[in-house]
């Protein structure tokens, strides 16, 4: 069958549609709402960085609770209760914070909000780990990031930049609740009856010990920790430039609203085809090796380019700017595998594996936004640039630590090596990743 040849689970098709478009929801705002809410209430770009930071405090911990909490109660509990959660706050966010130009309830708000997404979106990346073939599993993992990043921000970045000519950038944020509602209902509802989606942790365990699992792996398997770190910085750089760059390309270097985000959808529709693309390669030549040297070698030049490029070169050269981006797009892929490879380091544990690593995705969006409100006054832009440029070089070394079980004797390959029928079989049902 055609799935099955490229790699995409068909059992959860439709909940990789129903990601895709909640992640377009979630998405819609990424290019333009920091500057918003600095105009609507928060007063200066950086206090609307403070507000994103928060809102990466959620999102950090959400990540984390997403891979314990999906031990105990299943993938599918899991998602709903995320659904719900930004469904509520973002709708009280537009109405009792932005409506009326409220800086504390921004704070409050958007903070709360940020536990929704991870709890959808890495709730199934959790039950694609747990029932796709071990053979497989970074392509399926790429099919993840697919249509996240296809999402967030490509698509709604695209679709922000139709929509806010005519309903302006309030009516494009209530748009964005639509289709947060109309994905979430195709993934739950869709998926409703497929294999995968419940309990996985036998039934002794309760969610305080599956929350102390996913702590005291950091004792047992000190290298996941390690992964967890080279996770935060795969995109903390994608979401701190999000705080700097819109205001930056917009205004200084001239592209104006509309190509700025036309330049992020490029990107990151780049972004979602190099998902696939390495997610593949990664199976061919190893796990590690695409992350160090495609991933954190690769963006450390691209992040660089990306920035530096355009504000030399200005507004006449806009087609420099898309290049510069579709590069950085495409090394941002080269961590696909991270997602196969940090449960594969425990396979005894992989719920506290993947709890940990859901930990460094969300915290990147705490610790990006962090670095560029906390160093923007003080380097610049330009300055903070060179600061992610760094963050990828030690991801770069820190990836090396990153060794299999049955590697550490010494074969130098990322990619496990399959016992007989690995590669038909999916993973044990109690395994949650």
């Amino acid at each position: 069958m055609l799935l099955d040849r490229i790699g995409l689970p068909k059992t959860l098709v439709l909940g990789y549609i129903g990601v895709l478009l909640f992640m377009i929801g979630d998405g819609v705002e990424s290019g333009f709402i920091a500057p918003y809410m600095a105009d609507h209430g928060a007063g200066t770009d950086v206090r609307a960085g403070y507000v994103i930071t928060v809102y990466g405090v959620a999102v950090m911990l959400a990540s984390w609770f997403s891979g314990a909490l999906a031990e105990v109660w299943g993938p599918r509990k899991v998602m709903w209760v995320g659904l719900a959660i930004w469904a509520v706050f973002d709708a009280a966010y537009l109405v009792f914070a932005l409506g009326t130009e409220n800086y504390p309830m921004m704070l409050i708000l958007y903070g709360l909000r940020g536990f929704g997404y991870p709890l959808f979106a890495f709730g199934f990346l959790v039950w694609i780990t747990g029932t796709a073939p071990k053979a497989r599993l970074g392509t399926a993992v790429g099919w993840f990031y697919f249509a996240f990043t296809g999402g967030l921000p490509t698509l709604g970045s695209l679709w922000a930049s139709f929509t806010i000519p005519s309903l302006g950038k309030m009516g494009t944020l209530w748009t964005a609740l639509g289709l947060i509602l109309i994905g979430g209902a195709i993934a739950l509802v869709g998926a409703k009856k497929r294999p995968g989606g419940d309990r996985m942790a036998p039934p002794e365990v309760t969610t305080g010990e599956s929350l102390k699992n996913s702590v005291s792996i950091i004792k047992t398997h000190p290298r996941v920790l390690v992964g967890c770190l080279v996770r935060i910085i795969n995109t903390a750089p994608e979401f701190g430039m999000l705080v700097y760059l819109p205001r930056i390309f917009s205004d200084d270097v001239g592209f104006g609203d509309d190509k700025w985000l036309q330049l992020l959808a490029i990107i990151y529709g780049t972004n979602i085809f190099f998902n696939l693309i390495f997610g593949a390669v990664s199976d061919k030549i190893g796990w590690r090796t695409t992350i160090a040297t495609f991933g954190a070698l690769g963006c450390a030049i691209s992040v660089t380019v990306l920035y530096f490029v355009p504000t030399w070169l200005g507004p006449d050269y806009y087609w420099v700017a898309v290049l510069a981006g579709m590069l950085y797009g495409a090394t941002l892929a080269g961590f696909v595998p991270i997602s196969a490879l940090i449960p594969s380091m425990a396979p005894e544990n992989k719920g506290g594996a993947m709890a940990l690593l859901n930990l460094g995705a969300g915290g990147a969006t705490f610790v990006g936004p962090a670095i560029a409100s906390l160093f923007l006054p003080l380097v610049g832009a330009g300055g903070v640039t060179i600061v992610f440029l760094a963050l990828y070089l030690v991801a770069m070394v820190l990836t090396f630590f990153l060794k299999l079980p049955e590697e550490r004797g010494g074969s130098s390959s990322g990619t496990p090596k399959p016992k007989k029928g690995d590669s038909e079989s999916p993973a044990p049902a109690t395994a949650p990743a």
